[in-house]
């Protein structure tokens, strides 16, 4: 019964550990290029229940400064990446997520910049959840106002967003220190009961009386 509970126990532990690795944080993306470089469009869409079954696809649009209609520029599915527009053929790279159809991180990544390509861009995320019985449909969008300048500047929203990223790791390796404490007080409290209750079963059959 006791090495039943230590297994349990340590199957929890890996548990935690797995879960914390693919913690999912909904990091904004910068807003500031750089001309002659590359970029990457951050859009990261967390499943608020993680234990539940999803696929997803992508469709990136693009207005350019100035211009008042958005334009389908890229498409992601479980076909693959597809680029909708010619201004930005073979300029596109997926920097999503990869090997699974349940996407939560569709950045793309953006090769050569130019100053045409400053203005507004739309992520999509069209989302199905499935459900015992049923499925679900949501969508969600993100928002990207990019701008493309000569050279780089490293403006306050850029710094706050690296900070805010780093205390979330820092956050999650704290939980998962104590996670792992927890576990370890927990293995070694049932290593220490089963022993307890070894040495009490072998006093009692020391104790009974010699079989005739």
């Amino acid at each position: 019964m006791a090495s039943s509970h230590l297994l349990l126990l340590t199957l929890l532990c890996g548990l935690f550990v797995y879960r914390c690795h693919g913690a999912c944080a909904e990091v904004d993306s910068d807003t500031e290029a750089v001309a002659g470089k590359g970029f990457k469009l951050g859009c990261i869409s967390c499943k608020r229940r993680s234990e539940v079954d999803g696929a997803a696809t992508v469709e990136w649009y693009f207005r350019p400064k100035g211009e008042a209609d958005f334009m389908r520029i890229y498409t992601y599915n479980e076909d693959g990446p597809t680029i909708e527009h010619d201004h930005f053929m073979d300029r596109v790279d997926w920097n999503g997520s990869k090997r699974s159809n349940d996407i939560q991180d569709a950045s793309i990544y953006l090769l050569n910049v130019t100053f045409n390509d400053s203005g507004t861009y739309s992520c999509f995320f069209n989302r199905i959840l499935f459900y015992e019985n049923y499925e679900y449909n949501t969508v969600v969008s993100k928002v990207v106002r990019l701008t493309v300048v000569a050279k780089a500047s490293r403006g306050t929203a850029s710094i706050v967003s690296e900070v805010m990223m780093y205390v979330s790791i820092i956050g999650l390796q704290v939980w998962l220190l104590i996670e792992m404490i927890y576990c370890y007080r927990k293995i070694a409290a049932a290593g220490e009961e089963a022993l307890r209750e070894a040495a009490k079963n072998q006093n009692q059959n020391q104790n009974l009386p010699p079989k005739c």
